[in-house]
């Protein structure tokens, strides 16, 4: 019927993009706050980054219709882009295996496609538990929709447990660099804001949990060092105005003295002539 037929053009699909490595019981958390949608999702992707500990196997015993792919440990945006390229759906909406959602997140964001055609990234407000007991967030972690680069600077402000994304996003800016060990959600935003103009629901509609011993932050030491690549790809990559590439410049410079006073504050052994090198080619590019 007609009315059917208004439906089904209306409609937005999501597929799910989940990465995993070792967290059998986290994951099944996540995949729950999935199932659990007001809004159903067309296909949930896991994609298993060389875990060890039975992901397969109580994937296919307790979630059957989860389209699961296993491959040898290569990082998380390695098996996130896995999980993209794999999916079916205009929207790809990405969770983190520790990370969950409330049930009418998909559904918030669905409503937010419809009165916004052209957006091509909605991201959400956020709770945050730590160690079993809520945080606050502090002013600095605001998040905020429109033209964002300048906020996306200093750190990350959209999480990916947040975000869905239209697929023709990822044609125009890339995937997640495969490269960086971590910041690699910082690397993206700062490609795709520097040009695009996001939406934001605010509404509190992902749990993260923090605190736990294999969380990527915990476990990867001076994480400013992946942000200071990423900014400084950001510089070569020839896609800022003269305006964000000002901004850029003084963030990378401030990223680098802070990361370099704290490496010799503490003794730790990095390639200082790299660091100071790259803020005196810095300096000469200022405007």
């Amino acid at each position: 019927s007609r009315g059917s037929d208004l439906v089904a053009k209306d409609r937005v699909e999501f597929s799910v993009v989940i990465p995993s490595y070792n967290r059998r019981e986290l994951l099944g958390r996540a995949l729950d706050s999935i199932l659990g949608q007001s809004y159903a999702p067309r296909e949930i992707i896991v994609v298993d980054d060389g875990s060890s500990d039975g992901t397969g196997r109580i994937l296919r015993e307790r979630y059957p219709d989860v389209r699961y792919y296993y491959q040898c440990h290569s990082g998380v945006s390695a098996a996130r882009n896995r999980g993209i390229r794999a999916a079916s759906s205009q929207w790809i909406a990405l969770l983190d295996s520790d990370d969950a959602w409330t049930t009418d997140k998909l559904d918030a964001q669905a409503a937010a496609i419809r009165a916004n055609r052209e957006a091509r990234l909605v991201h959400t407000n956020e709770i945050w538990i730590r160690n079993g007991r809520p945080l606050a967030q502090k002013r600095r972690h605001r998040k905020y929709g429109g033209s964002i680069f300048e906020h996306c600077l200093p750190r990350c402000i959209i999480s990916p447990s947040s975000a869905v994304i239209r697929r023709d996003l990822f044609d125009d800016f890339g995937l997640f660099d495969e490269s960086l060990r971590a910041c690699e959600d910082y690397d993206l935003w700062l490609r795709v804001c520097a040009r695009e103009t996001v939406s934001f629901v605010d509404k509190p509609l992902v749990v993260k949990y923090g605190g736990h011993a294999d969380q990527l932050s915990r476990k990867t030491a001076a994480l400013d060092r992946y942000r200071i690549e990423a900014l400084h790809n950001l510089l070569e990559s020839g896609i800022l105005t003269d305006e964000q590439r000002a901004m850029t410049n003084a963030t990378l410079h401030e990223k680098i003295r802070i990361y370099v006073a704290g490496a010799k504050k503490r003794g730790r052994r990095i390639d200082f002539a790299k660091y100071e090198t790259m803020a005196i080619g810095i300096d000469k590019c200022r405007p």
